[in-house]
């Protein structure tokens, strides 16, 4: 039996649908390399933006044909586009046969093999899947308890769930041993880890327990919230020699009207001072971050207020996103989506510019040093790999996959950066 898993959205989704598949592999199941070839045929689906839901629901439309082509095709859907409620799911896809929420893995394993209990467990914490390179996602907390108005996440993901330290661990060292050098320890907001555990630890905490795993090398960490990004987190990844200087710390919008209406539980005022304070620790840390441009009732103000806190914290990246309502939202459901659409266009527009110019400024500072560099893998013949602040590196000279190489910095671009192994240059 084959299955094939396609997958949309966030990391969260792509470790997913990793564990799927190794719970399917446990089950004897074979992967597919398309879904013509599969028996059981799963998507993991996103509905944070528009984009995402409409490129599933355009993967559905090949799915109904195939289904009628082959009626004995099993077909689940999973990830963010199942709610609560999937009545109207069901109405508008009857051919499909198991809808399952993120995390919620049993029905379609069921689907396959009927009950499985020796794969149940809310994280099935003995199930891992092999990694494919030197690098690996683990989440460490499932869900969200912030509700900002614009994000779906905690009506599909539900609470804040912490994994145990041990468990993480466990994981952790099951991928080591299986190559991976560096980790990044997932969560919607990660720094609210341990918040519901018993002992109560913190992401600092399980920092400290991952780095004492023999083979990890690096250690990284997302997606973040301001409020939750304590002193003591700070102090551990300034002090962890493994934890990675690098931050995706969201602020949305500069303006503290527009921050209050998106329910972000923080002013202008406090995302600076969080700014400030882990500078003062990691002054060369990596810091990135998300906008939202064209929020209902957003003014041309209020806009001016975010390109200036972005002028002002230089970001070393902005992802910046136009607004569009998500049904079953706060603002969907109260606030008018009542910006024009060209002026949320033009306002995207200007981000990016900003974030170009800052960001190759920033990166030319790399040109001439010497970069400790993981080598990620290998893109068009060129190997690549990230510095210990995210900073993407493309190598101009062979270097193996999985190796910590020092790399000179001779060549930088607004997204990324290029140079030589040190021990290459030797050579010359």
């Amino acid at each position: 039996m084959r299955y094939y898993i396609w997958t949309v959205g966030c990391q969260m989704n792509k470790a997913d649908s990793e564990k799927l598949a190794a719970g399917f592999q446990r089950l004897g199941l074979r992967p597919a390399d398309r879904m013509e070839r599969a028996d059981i045929v799963v998507l993991n689906t996103c509905s944070v933006r528009q984009h995402a839901e409409d490129r599933a629901y355009s993967k559905l439309g090949r799915v109904r044909l195939l289904k009628r082509q082959r009626p004995d095709l099993k077909v689940a859907v999973m990830g963010c586009m199942v709610g609560l409620k999937t009545d109207d799911l069901r109405r508008r896809f009857p051919f499909v046969d198991v809808f399952a929420r993120p995390q919620q893995f049993e029905p379609i394993i069921e689907l396959v093999q009927g009950p499985a209990e020796d794969l149940g467990g809310e994280f099935w914490p003995t199930t891992f899947a092999i990694p494919e390179g030197p690098t690996a996602y683990v989440p460490v907390i499932h869900g969200c308890n912030k509700f900002c108005t614009y994000c779906i996440v905690p009506y599909r993901r539900g609470r804040e769930r912490s994994r145990p330290i041990a468990d993480v661990v466990r994981e952790v060292e099951f991928l080591a041993s299986h190559g991976v050098r560096e980790v990044t320890l997932l969560g919607q907001t990660v720094e609210a880890y341990g918040h519901d555990l018993p002992d109560q630890p913190d992401l600092g905490d399980l920092m400290r327990a991952v780095s004492e795993v023999e083979g990890i090398a690096r250690i990284r960490f997302l997606t973040s919230y301001p409020k939750d990004m304590t002193r003591r987190i700070l102090e551990a990844v300034a002090e962890l020699p493994k934890v990675m200087e690098c931050f995706s710390l969201p602020v949305q919008s500069g303006s503290d009207r527009i921050l209050e209406s998106m329910r972000r539980g923080y002013t202008r005022a406090e995302y600076l001072a969080k700014i400030r304070e882990l500078r003062e620790l990691m002054p060369e840390a990596g810091i990135t971050t998300d906008v939202i441009v064209g929020y209902p009732g957003e003014t041309e103000e209020d806009f001016q207020q975010t390109l200036e806190l972005l002028e002002e914290v230089r970001f070393d990246k902005v992802h910046v996103a136009a607004y569009s309502p998500r049904p079953g939202t706060i603002a969907w459901r109260k606030l008018p989506d009542d910006v024009p659409a060209d002026v949320k266009a033009e306002r995207l527009h200007r981000v990016e510019e900003l974030e170009a110019r800052i960001s190759l400024e920033l990166n030319e500072r790399y040109v001439g040093t010497v970069q400790e560099i993981l080598v990620e893998g290998v893109r068009g013949g060129q190997p690549f790999g990230r510095t210990r602040t995210g900073k993407l590196v493309h190598l101009d000279a062979p270097a193996r996959v999985g190796d910590l190489v020092d790399v000179r910095i001779e060549h930088a671009g607004p997204f990324a950066l290029r140079g030589v192994p040190v021990d290459a240059l030797a050579l010359v």
